[in-house]
């Protein structure tokens, strides 16, 4: 595959990229109104926004990571999008809790195709002297999306408060239903589109079908380091989530932001500082590495994860929102350079036959850990602890230091490890 190809290839893949993480992190601007509307608690509100998702992105992941590694990832990355975008414009129909749960369910599922394919195709696709970099830009539709679900969100909010729109035969829809629609249905179209990619091809010119038994020959003596790192990121990954599903929460409660001022300054910081933060962290672990640092990229991830922690204690005890928004940013930048530098560190250490089942293994613990317990974390602090939502804050104030300390605390002793496995893997 030519350089232009390559990089259309990943544009393609970021452009889809993003749309999954508007889809996924929609509900974050969408909690106020939807706790009013359908009586719903912020522990019910975290199961739809973490647990429950990140728990069938889980489960679907695995096989989907072994039938990526066997068959045409491109099919099934457009078939997962098509699932999860149609899922998404569902939940605009949705007028109980258990509707809505099944449709979060369903884009969770479809959602599990993308990571693990998009992975393994740009692994396969680009030189490994370039793979941090290659990686690092695609986990900017991450924060591109998170950013903008929050922007997006917020306008259609503003721009139709009050009112909702009326269409034939569904009737009239709610300012949060028609958010729904209009984020999940051009979903469509993006499917289609990468669809039209061309199949990514190892050295070699063609796809290598491994048994289970020789996938995990290739896997054992790397899955101890694997596990490591991704543990490391799934507890910087719990904060992110943390923060992304409830700080407009935390703005509009704690200071009496309106949504569409919590949506628009976060979502800048998520979208400014994510853009930084993955392109740096990719730039630096090469460059780490580069210099012959065989577990730079994990050392990269520690540093980060620790300078974060006392920042993010200092954001959420600011005495203004504006104060808070400005903290937020570094926290982000470092907290995204730290989860943004997983992909590369997993892609270094195995080979062409097994990058699906791989990058699945980080989908698994990173949305598990992360996205299934970050959110829920401080809803139960909220309503079981402090049993006041008004507190949230000290929620936050306690609950994202911790994680990202748990984060940084499990890289540092996995550094010898992990080094080791990166080592051979270079031999190799």
């Amino acid at each position: 595959m030519g350089a232009f190809q390559r990089w259309y290839t990943l544009t393609v893949l970021i452009v889809a990229y993003v749309l999954s993480f508007i889809d996924r992190q929609i509900l974050s601007i969408l909690v106020e109104p939807l706790k009013q509307d359908l009586h719903l608690s912020d522990t019910e509100i975290s199961l739809l926004q973490g647990l429950f998702f990140a728990i069938f992105l889980a489960l679907a992941g695995l096989p989907l990571g072994r039938l990526i590694d066997k068959g045409r990832r491109v099919r099934i990355a457009a078939g997962g999008i098509a699932v999860w975008s149609v899922a998404t414009a569902t939940c605009a129909l949705a007028s109980a809790y258990p509707m809505l749960l099944l449709c979060r369910i369903g884009v969770g599922v479809g959602e599990a195709t993308l990571t693990p394919a998009a992975h393994a195709i740009v692994a396969d696709s680009f030189p490994r002297r370039q793979l941090g970099l290659a990686l690092g830009v695609f986990g900017i539709g991450s924060y591109v999306g998170s950013g903008a679900a929050l922007l997006l969100g917020a306008a259609v909010m503003s721009a139709l408060q009050g009112y909702g729109l009326s269409l034939p035969i569904i009737g009239t829809l709610k300012p949060w239903q028609c958010v729904f629609a209009v984020v999940g249905l051009p979903g469509l179209l993006i499917a289609g589109w990468v669809a039209t990619l061309p199949e990514s091809y190892p050295a070699g010119g063609r796809i290598v079908r491994p048994s289970l038994r020789a996938a995990w020959h290739v896997l054992q003596p790397r899955f101890a380091s694997l596990v490591a790192i991704n543990l490391t990121a799934a507890f910087t990954a719990m904060a992110i989530y943390a923060m992304g599903a409830w700080i407009p929460s935390y703005l509009i409660r704690t200071f009496g932001w309106s949504v569409a001022q919590a949506g628009s300054a976060y979502g800048l910081v998520v979208i400014v500082c994510g853009i930084l933060g993955v392109v740096t962290g990719g730039t630096l672990s090469d460059m780490v590495v580069a210099r012959g640092v065989v577990a730079g990229r994990l050392i990269v991830m520690v540093v980060a994860s620790f300078c974060a922690a006392p920042l993010a204690a200092a954001a959420m005890l600011a005495s203004t929102g504006w104060w808070s928004v400005a903290l937020l940013a570094p926290v982000t930048l470092l907290a995204t350079i730290s989860l943004g530098i997983l992909p590369a560190a997993q892609q270094a250490i195995v080979s062409g036959p097994v990058r699906g089942i791989t990058a699945s293994m980080g989908v698994l613990m990173v949305n598990v850990i992360g996205l299934g317990v970050g959110p829920t974390a401080i809803a139960l602090i909220t309503d079981f602890a402090l049993h006041d939502p008004k507190l949230i804050r000290y929620a936050l104030a306690v609950a994202l230091p911790a994680m990202l300390l748990v984060s940084a605390a499990i890289g540092a002793v996995s550094l010898p490890r992990y080094g080791r496995t990166a080592g051979l893997s270079a031999a190799g």
